[in-house]
């Protein structure tokens, strides 16, 4: 892969036994900034999403509809591929675990483990939640209205049947010396005490196979059995990089994943199970897990009993794909639960996006536009104020690198926005249309100075509002090759001369009226 570095992150696999909802989005959307992201900053990057496709869940969604598991999955897999196009990201890789590949790379990890004596058959008997397809021990288990409820809320019910068991316990002192030496493996810090406190308390020998149903992928010389859903699907993140050929040039450059990226709600999963599987299979553990938030709805928690669920697809159709991708990666810190609500899409767009960003480029543009015949003008000697202006702009990629790789993308656009502000006051204090006749010159070199701001603000902004920041660049007229992450200095400067094309509004304003806007 040359002397470029490697870059692997992933979304969880999702399960398709429902419909893709502003969950599955905001998890593949923050992963495809940081693809693209990485990508302008000169790294070769893999971006995998796809779908999880086994387990007994499925089989009784697919019973419930009177058709086969495969054809129910063929459906279901659809919409989330869909809408990965929808969203227009960047993914390199769409794994489903009914790929007969994937399929492959799960049972030679399973016999990897076998072969290390990790794995033994036993019977397994007790609590089994079919909603979260997870395991519970009796003291997580409460009695409500006379039904056995899990501590995600979902129904349980009491498993009596042989099971291979994986040996976990083993597993609980390696794990806490793990993360002990590897401090930023789990993020953020709060959600990395809970795993190192639910490690703390003992771990059990883990079930990972099940006879009761057989929509699965079988186990290797026991096809009575089918691997256990979660270390099927955990598997997915090697098996789409050539596992179990461990010499497969995309393994050997991309395996440790940099990045998994996953919702608080299957941690456990990530940062226990995993590391563990891997561990045992004498295989390399990922760098990095990131456990963001959930979302309510107008402060209500999101479910189809409220029927408050929110669909990313009419929320894109309604107000534009690159204000859904600000909105959801501006409003809330990443990786604390966050509320959606209209009000708050139309005041981000309508503040931030309209009035400081878009409205600084629309005012800009015009003034090149009907003063100068749409010609950058040269500029000339700087002042304090021009050169504070240019060194913000300058530094600006340093800082959003600098919480990108936190994974901190709020901080990442509040630091965007104070160089956005700071052009706003620069322009009003400047006021640039009030020198045509008194200091042209001076005019000139004001808005230079702006347009080489903006030059950098839109090549910082690419990865989080895409299709806007690729408007204001043709705008500019900057070649497609100069608008990764190295042109961001002195030596690239816009060049004056340069013809700018006739601006249009970037961010029109929402009309709150209106149920379709501007699909920016």
């Amino acid at each position: 892969m040359g002397n470029k570095k490697n870059y692997f992150i992933t979304t969880p696999i999702y399960y398709v036994n429902d419909s893709p909802h502003i969950g599955h989005a905001y998890t593949t959307l923050a992963c495809d900034v940081l693809a693209r992201f990485q990508r302008l900053d000169g790294l070769n990057v893999k971006f995998l999403t796809g779908t999880d496709e086994h387990g007994q869940k499925v089989e009784k969604a697919a019973n419930n509809e009177g058709i086969t598991p495969k054809k129910f999955v063929d459906k279901m897999s659809k919409n989330f591929s869909e809408l990965t196009k929808s969203l227009n990201t960047s993914n390199d890789i769409f794994i489903r675990t009914t790929d007969k590949m994937h399929i492959k790379s799960v049972q030679s990890l399973w016999e990897r483990l076998e072969s290390n004596k990790q794995i033994y058959l036993d019977k397994y008997a007790g609590w089994y939640s079919v909603t979260d397809e997870a395991y519970y021990s009796q003291d997580e288990v409460t009695k409500i209205n006379n039904e056995n409820i899990a501590p995600t809320g979902a129904k349980v019910e009491w498993v009596e049947e042989p099971s291979y068991f994986f040996k976990l316990s083993e597993w609980q002192d390696p794990l806490l010396e793990f993360y002990q030496k590897n401090s930023d493996f789990i993020a953020p810090e709060s959600r990395k005490n809970e795993v190192i406190s639910f490690v703390k308390e003992g771990l059990r020998d883990l079930s990972i196979s099940r006879t009761s149903f057989k929509w699965g992928v079988p186990v290797p010389k026991n096809s009575d059995h089918v691997v256990y859903v979660w270390l099927d699907a955990l598997a997915n993140y090697i098996s789409a990089l050539g596992f179990p050929n461990t010499k497969d040039q995309n393994f050997a450059d991309f395996w440790p994943a940099d990045l998994h990226m996953v919702g608080k709600d299957i941690l456990r999963f990530h940062a226990v199970y995993w590391p563990a599987f891997l561990m045992a299979a004498n295989l390399p553990t990922p760098k990095r897990i990131f456990a963001h938030g959930w979302w309510t709805n107008e402060g209500k928690k999101i479910s189809k009993s409220l029927n408050n669920i929110v669909d990313p697809l009419e929320l894109l159709q309604s107000y534009g794909l690159d204000r859904i991708r600000y909105f959801l990666l501006r409003e809330v810190p990443f990786g604390s639960d966050g509320n959606f609500s209209k009000e708050a899409i139309f005041r981000r767009s309508n503040n931030e996006l309209s009035n400081d960003l878009g409205n600084l480029m629309q005012r800009v543009f015009s003034l090149i536009f009907n003063n100068f015949e749409g010609m950058i003008p040269e500029s000339g000697s700087w002042t304090s104020e021009d050169k504070k202006i240019i060194k913000q702009s300058n530094h600006l990629i340093e800082g959003v690198r600098q919480e990108i790789s936190k994974q901190c993308f709020h901080k990442a656009l509040d630091k965007i926005w104070f160089v956005i502000m700071s052009a706003n006051k620069y322009i009003d204090q400047q006021a640039p249309w009030n020198l045509k006749d008194k200091d042209i010159n001076r005019m000139k070199t004001i808005l230079y100075v702006l347009t080489e701001s903006i030059r950098h603000i839109s090549i910082v902004m690419q990865p989080f509002i895409p299709n806007a920041m690729q408007k204001v660049l043709d705008y500019l007229s900057i070649p497609k090759e100069m608008r990764d992450f190295s042109k961001l200095n002195d030596k690239f400067q816009i060049t004056a001369g340069t013809k700018i094309i006739k601006p249009k509004a970037i961010f029109p304003r929402l009309d709150e009226a209106k149920e379709n806007h501007d699909p920016v």
